[in-house]
């Protein structure tokens, strides 16, 4: 049986971590984590148990350690099938206190780097006729949110990547979709505070915060065959808070 192989960015914990439990056995996994080598290792060592893994470090801000991450994970397993991109930042600062930094910071990460990793691994997708792009967006790339006008921005720009992309390769046998999450049970949520995680979960329809495993299911969904005739869609896994 040829396994297919998936590559996670930001895999080190979190959502992503969250698909790469899911997904191991089914597919060949590709930790891309940044600083987290520890946390990295460690997942690694616990999936190595199941099926194929391996942790690759990579800054996906940047172009060329993109490309070098496609390089020696493709001379790893020969080929990348699946692309998530679940890579990303948060940070609530006013409008008029963002920085210039802030924003390209912003943007590099959440929006660069999903434009790095898509067109490293999309040749081999192209020439194969088939492959998929998965990127994790969120609702406040849908709606806007307050204080994050930054971070919404990117999650947009992703949402319009995504729909943009999915008609460019259609005709390759390439999907391209998003799973937009809205609050979820991560570091980046904890962040906030727990009267906030309290108001967030007091505003949601189904009366609770998201867990990794509510997104990480949406991804499998799109990831397996089930998938296979959707594509340039904006899945949200949100709990009713946008509609």
């Amino acid at each position: 049986m040829n396994t297919k192989t998936m590559l996670i960015t930001g895999s080190s914990r979190g959502i992503g971590a969250e698909i790469a439990r899911q997904a191991i056995g089914e597919f060949n996994i590709i930790l891309c984590y940044n600083q987290s080598e520890e946390k990295a290792a460690l997942l690694c060592a616990q999936l190595s148990k199941y099926g194929g893994v391996i942790a690759l470090q990579a800054d996906v801000s940047k172009s060329n350690e993109v490309a070098e991450l496609v390089k020696r994970a493709e001379a790893h397993f020969g080929k990348i099938d699946i692309l998530v991109n679940c890579a990303g930042i948060a940070q609530q600062k006013l409008f008029t206190d963002i920085t210039d930094e802030d924003w390209h910071t912003m943007m590099s990460v959440n929006l660069d780097g999903a434009f790095y990793c898509s067109r490293a691994v999309l040749s081999g997708m192209i020439s194969r006729k088939c492959g998929k792009i998965i990127n994790i967006t969120s609702m406040w790339g849908e709606v806007g949110a307050s204080c994050e006008v930054h971070y919404s921005a990117s999650k947009a720009g992703l949402i319009g990547m995504t729909k943009a992309l999915a008609q460019e390769v259609a005709p390759s046998g390439i999907t391209v979709n998003a799973v937009s999450a809205g609050a979820i049970q991560t570091d980046m949520l904890n962040d906030l505070g727990e009267e906030t995680i309290e108001v967030i979960k007091k505003e949601t329809p189904l009366g609770r915060i998201g867990t990794p495993a509510d997104v990480a299911n949406a991804v499998l969904f799109l990831a397996r065959e089930s998938g296979n005739f959707i594509t340039g869609q904006v899945l949200s896994v949100n709990g009713g808070f946008v509609i």
